[in-house]
């Protein structure tokens, strides 16, 4: 089309402007009437607002091609009268703007925060609780019970590490330690409580900067397709940097590709964080030594093997009475009889349960306690706090009260403890 045919912008502009004022009086007649009645009126344009002025950025404003003017109109941002109050007449000056904070380039408009741009509190991450002394971690670990070949281990350790940093500290070479850690030895023997205090142990010396556990299994290394585990693993290793990542049963990695997988995203965390994290795997004896040759990497970086051995009879009734003087019970004369004769009775293969035995067994204890005192309406302080010999006996299942739910006790080091 020529130029000739083509509308002219500026007469088309004048027409839409012409229109636009022509509604703004209709709005001025109908907010007159609301005004006068407030019930309201039969004239409504509210869904005309979206075409009164100010509703289309730059039409009706300033001509900027041929063609005659238009009045100035507003532009985005623009604020309209309040109710009742009358539009600018056409050709007045429209009212500027109110200034507000920039939300972006171009023409400053008026921005209110909202909630989501309200600024707010900075999420900060917590700070580990202060470092405990070296001489107060290491007199908790040699009050544990039993496991004298473990404190002595545990003991050189320290006394190595120490060194070497002194020597670092000096300038002096040293070569490097591996201060990553296996642990093997039935379930009930205190490796995870050991485990958490060579994270404080660590971090005492400076070799670590939380010291905290993070204990995880199989299930929270591996995920349900290939390639998803290196990442699921390499985020538990993240969670765990500054302290000690404890994989119990760590020989469940063994023997298929998910968790070779695993294995081999462990030794590269290993290398990257070798500054800054100490890995314990721990498990039954042979298992973990098939665990170990699998991978190179593992076998070059494992250099230190714990093992933590059974309890005798004579340590774990010293583990029971611990639990029971921390939880408030007193043993009547007998109840250790009883306790030593069931320990004699029980078998005592890979599956014993070694401190979680004698858990179990108390626990068992303060639940018969707690039935032969259900018609007592109110029980002595004696009797609240005496185990009879009777409630260390091996009852049959069917003959015991269902209490709802087993009763636990956490006391004591020696039974924080996993396989």
């Amino acid at each position: 089309m020529s130029d000739a045919g083509r509308p002219d912008p500026g007469g088309l502009r004048a027409v839409l402007a012409e229109a636009l004022d022509r509604i703004a009086a209709l709005r001025a007649q109908q907010d007159g009437i609301r005004a006068a009645d407030p019930r309201g009126s039969s004239l409504d344009l509210d869904p005309l607002a979206p075409l009164l002025p100010g509703a289309f950025p730059g039409i009706g404003g300033p001509s900027t091609g041929s063609g005659s003017g238009t009045s100035a109109r507003p532009g985005p941002g623009s604020p309209r009268p309040e109710p009742g109050s009358p539009w600018p007449e056409p050709g007045s000056p429209w009212p500027e703007p109110v200034e507000g904070p920039s939300t972006g380039s171009g023409s400053g408009t008026s921005a209110q925060p909202t909630a989501a741009s309200a600024p707010g509190p900075t999420p900060t991450t917590p700070e580990p609780p202060p470092a405990r002394p070296l001489a107060e971690l290491l007199a908790e670990l040699d009050a544990l019970t039993g496991l004298a070949e473990v404190k002595a281990e545990v003991h050189r350790q320290v006394a190595v590490l120490r060194v070497e940093k002194l020597r670092a500290e000096a300038g002096l070479r040293a070569p490097t330690i591996t201060r990553h850690l296996v642990f093997v030895g039935n379930p009930g023997t205190g490796k995870t409580t050991v485990a958490r205090l060579v994270g404080g142990i660590y971090r005492a010396l400076g070799l670590l900067s939380t010291g905290t556990l993070v204990e995880v299994d199989r299930s929270e290394l591996v995920a349900g397709y290939l390639g998803q585990t290196a990442t699921k693993t390499a985020e538990v290793v993240a969670s765990a940097a500054g302290g000690v990542l404890f994989i119990d049963e760590a020989y469940s990695l063994a023997g298929d590709q998910y968790g070779r997988e695993a294995v081999d995203t462990l030794v590269k965390e290993m290398e990257d964080r070798r500054d800054d994290l100490v890995l314990i795997v721990a498990g039954y004896p042979d298992p973990m030594v098939a665990f170990i040759a699998q991978n190179p990497g593992l076998a070059s970086r494992f250099r230190t093997t714990i093992e933590f051995a059974d309890y005798s009879d004579d340590e774990l009734t010293a583990i029971l009475r611990g639990m029971a003087a921390g939880a408030d019970y007193d043993l009547a004369d007998g109840c250790v009889e009883r306790f030593t004769a069931r320990l004699a009775a029980t078998p005592r293969g890979p599956s014993f349960g070694n401190g979680r035995f004698a858990r179990n067994l108390l626990e068992a204890a303060v639940g018969r306690h707690a039935w032969r005192l259900r018609e007592v309406e109110e029980p002595t302080l004696e009797q609240l706090r005496t185990l009879a010999p009777e409630d260390f006996d091996d009852v049959a299942a069917d003959a015991l009260p269902d209490l709802g739910h087993p009763v636990d006790i956490t006391l004591g080091p020696d039974q924080e403890e996993t396989p």
